[in-house]
């Protein structure tokens, strides 16, 4: 069966940091894009990173430009999301999905993801 955890999430003070980790089962992520996604109460789901699986490349929405970064650990068949200088507003529950989008660059259609993890809480508050 295909599954994806992700872990890592808590409760953060302003400008903290947190890694958010996507772990897969009954498949190799390296084969997949991963798209982090998050939301929060009242909001609709958006996404906040992705990897393609075709060439590497990366996306994040100005949100979040330059404080989280996305990467694979293909050893241990892990995604992680590193968030930096987190802020009130990164507050919400996050996402890993995978997508068999093949082409370069992601796609940022949640439809184009089959598989979805349960989500991890983040809260970053003082």
């Amino acid at each position: 069966q295909l599954q994806l955890v992700e872990s890592g999430g808590g409760l953060v003070q302003p400008g903290g940091s947190l890694r958010l980790s996507c772990a897969a089962s009954g498949f190799t992520l390296n084969e997949y894009t991963i798209g982090w996604f998050r939301q929060a109460p009242g909001k609709e789901r958006e996404g906040v990173s992705c990897i393609s699986s075709r060439d590497g490349s990366t996306w994040y929405p100005n949100s979040v430009k330059g404080r989280f970064s996305i990467a694979r650990d293909n050893a241990n068949n892990r995604v992680y999301l590193q968030m930096n200088s987190l802020k009130p507003e990164d507050t919400a529950n996050y996402y890993c999905a995978a997508s068999s989008w093949k082409l370069p660059s992601c796609p940022r259609a949640q439809r184009l993801y089959a598989y979805w993890g349960q989500g991890t809480q983040v809260t970053v508050s003082s």
